[in-house]
């Protein structure tokens, strides 16, 4: 599962901006699976907390020192020469790994998978909520404390539909190259990634809702086997990383079950061959 001598599958369970506790487990479910697909170990960072529902500066306060050990563990990884693969409970999470990423490829392409562009600011937001700022702090369109390394000609949105309208206007300005969803998204985002190296990030909202339980489900969304043929298109390229979230769990055992891990996971299963060499 990783090129270099370092085990580099994560699961991050630390408070992120979540609105309740299903992320937390649910990113415990997708380490399980991507541990028992692939045969690695992982590292945890962080755990199962209360939701705290409060204002964006809040959020990203209690969140900092465990979003900063994952910058260092992405550090680690990279630097091993490894592929990092990560279960994250939500997309703010993403505030820390995209700027060490984007230091250390900066040719890479981040194909950025969710119903939502995620390009607002602290000034643009309407409802304040981190996980939409996550994209404008990366490329330093606000100030995350986690760095702004990453150049928005390398993010390439896909199956975004929710969007605001400052997110908008940057995307009619050609800022922020984005996909929809439809038959031709593979084929599109292959012409899109241009051959570039791929860092790939997933969030579950981006599936048609119903499929999964998500946070903030949007209609119109993608399928399971639309996923898979992403997957098949991106698997061709060279992969700098994957990250998972916004999957939420359930508090017993048969709700688990029916979350649909497993079936997740294999519809990014391409992605994990490559790193298997298979």
């Amino acid at each position: 599962m990783t090129r270099g001598d370092v085990s580099a599958l994560t699961v991050f369970r630390g408070r992120a901006g979540d609105h309740n506790e299903r992320g937390m487990r649910g990113a415990r479910l997708l380490g399980e699976e991507l541990a028992r697909r692939t045969g690695s170990g992982s590292v945890s960072i962080g755990q199962s907390r209360p939701a705290l529902n409060a204002s964006w500066e809040t959020e990203l306060a209690a969140a900092l020192p465990e979003l900063r050990r994952l910058a260092r563990r992405y550090e680690e990884v990279l630097r091993a020469g490894s592929v990092p693969v990560t279960a994250m409970n939500r997309c703010a999470v993403g505030l820390a790994t995209l700027p060490v990423v984007a230091r250390h490829r900066p040719d890479a392409c981040v194909v950025w998978l969710d119903a939502h562009p995620d390009l607002n600011t602290p000034g643009t937001s309407g409802s304040g909520y981190l996980g939409g700022m996550v994209l404008a702090g990366a490329t330093g369109m606000w100030d995350s404390g986690l760095g702004a390394d990453l150049s928005a000609d390398n993010i390439v949105l896909g199956g975004a539909r929710d969007i605001d309208p400052a997110e908008q206007r940057m995307l009619d300005e050609g800022l922020v190259r984005s996909v929809p969803v439809g038959a031709d998204l593979p084929e599109r985002l292959r012409s899109a990634v241009a051959g570039r190296p791929v860092h790939f990030h997933l969030d579950c909202d981006v599936l048609e809702p119903g499929i999964l339980s998500t946070d903030y489900p949007v209609p119109g969304g993608m399928t399971l086997e639309q996923l898979r043929a992403v997957s098949e298109v991106l698997a061709e390229h060279e992969l700098v990383g994957i990250e998972l979230g916004e999957f939420e769990g359930g508090r017993s055992a048969e709700e688990n079950a029916a979350a649909g891990a497993p079936e997740l996971v294999g519809a990014v299963e391409p992605l994990l061959r490559v790193l298997d060499g298979r």
